[in-house]
């Protein structure tokens, strides 16, 4: 590094190890007039779904497990229904983009195969859950901001 040029290539490598090496997703140095900035491009992983295969005996949709009375058994219950998407990992589950914004969908909302149903947050990133199939949303078991686990299931779509 010379007085006419501050920038110290070897400076930046430090950083960038030292990002991969603690998973930071950026960091910055000062020292004097010279300012160094790396960041990591994190990016969110959208998740799609695999629609399960159909029933061959109609099955009425569970009742939802939001509000009072609600039940970690009404939840079960709707795992084995053909239109439930499930959780494809643990996390928080988000029902709107932030807290004054509406919804993406509740029951009655028709949907798109790919539209966005709602966000989960694991590990500080959020994941984009999507429409597996078209239709109409019969049930919703989460509410907004409630912790998820693995192959739980969020709502039904029929």
């Amino acid at each position: 590094m010379s007085k006419n040029d501050p920038f110290d290539p070897e400076l930046v490598r430090e950083l960038a190890k030292l990002i991969n090496e603690t998973d930071l997703s950026e960091i910055e140095v000062e020292k004097g007039d010279l300012r160094i900035r790396v960041a990591r491009r994190v990016e969110a992983v959208q998740v799609q779904v695999a629609a399960p295969a159909p029933a061959l005996a109609a099955v009425a949709a569970p009742a939802p497990v939001s509000g009072p009375g609600a039940t970690p058994e009404r939840s079960r219950a709707g795992a084995g229904h053909p239109g439930a998407v499930p959780s494809p990992m643990v996390g928080t589950a988000y029902r709107r983009p932030s807290p004054e914004a509406k919804l993406f969908v509740d029951v009655g909302s028709q949907v798109q195969v790919g539209e966005k149903l709602l966000l989960i947050e694991a590990m500080k990133t959020f994941n984009d859950i999507v429409a597996p199939r078209a239709g109409t949303v019969t049930a919703v078991f989460v509410e907004d901001g409630q912790p998820v686990e693995f192959g739980e299931p969020l709502l039904v779509i029929e």
